[in-house]
């Protein structure tokens, strides 16, 4: 049976902790027991957890055996920030299909309001992620940064930069991953990414924006003909590179 996988609070020594709803959830939802035994993701790897105190509001478990994990290529998601409820969707999709680290991007035509709220939402982003890697039994717990604006962006290392660009008509995204060398493979602890992928606001993006990504070396692709929303393409985009990635 598939044990479900839990990502500690803290961690000391061989004791991982559950801390506040987290443990709430376990403790009331699921209704655990002393000596039950969970996967625990810890910032080392995942390892096997027995509970040994339980509290409505901890939930301490003994730290015992390394699980085996698959190894994973990085894939970074650069997404534009747009509608929040549409965008809290995506990112807990594309947390489950895979990606390591998320960067909202304020590009020009992100609105503004939108813009200036968005440092209040990553909270909210993170424990969204943190649901849906939870959730997924992922082996790394993706990171959210802080919004950032398109320049610091187009400076983000990797093997494979791509931007997705619907006035793209030659270069479909699955053919920029296969004409691309294997990017690298990583355990999580490595510092450059395999991948990472732009991926525009509701409307695209500028013309001076994907300039601006041309002149950086990044990779123009497309998902097809269709126009999709930002976050279809979003998912649709993650679907592919982990699909193509895999298959190789």
């Amino acid at each position: 049976m598939t044990r479900r996988r839990w990502i500690a609070d803290e961690v000391s020594g061989n004791r991982a902790f559950l801390l506040g709803e987290h443990a709430d959830h376990l403790v009331r939802v699921l209704r655990a027991r002393v000596g039950q035994q969970f996967d625990i993701l810890t910032s080392a790897g995942v390892r096997r957890g027995k509970i040994m105190f339980l509290a409505p509001a901890r939930v301490e478990f003994e730290l015992g055996e390394e699980v085996s994990s698959m190894e994973t290529i990085e894939i970074v998601l650069a997404l534009s920030i747009f509608k929040f409820d549409r965008m809290e969707w995506a990112i807990e999709k594309c947390t489950e299909l895979g990606v390591s680290r998320i960067i909202p991007v304020i590009a020009q035509r992100t609105d503004s309001h939108l813009a200036s709220a968005s440092r209040k939402r990553v909270e909210r982003w993170r424990r969204v992620v943190r649901q849906a890697a939870e959730q997924s039994r992922l082996a790394v717990l993706p990171e959210v940064l802080n919004p950032a604006k398109l320049p610091s962006v187009l400076k983000v290392p990797a093997a494979l930069r791509a931007v997705l660009n619907e006035t793209e008509h030659e270069m479909l995204l699955r053919d920029v991953l296969k004409n691309t060398s294997q990017p690298e493979r990583s355990d999580g602890t490595g510092e450059k990414a395999g991948i990472i992928l732009a991926v525009g606001p509701e409307g695209g993006w500028t013309e001076d924006e994907l300039r601006c990504f041309w002149e950086a070396g990044w990779r123009s692709a497309s998902l097809g003909e269709t126009i999709l929303r930002a976050e279809t393409a979003a998912v649709a985009a993650i679907a592919i590179i982990t699909s193509t990635v895999a298959g190789r």
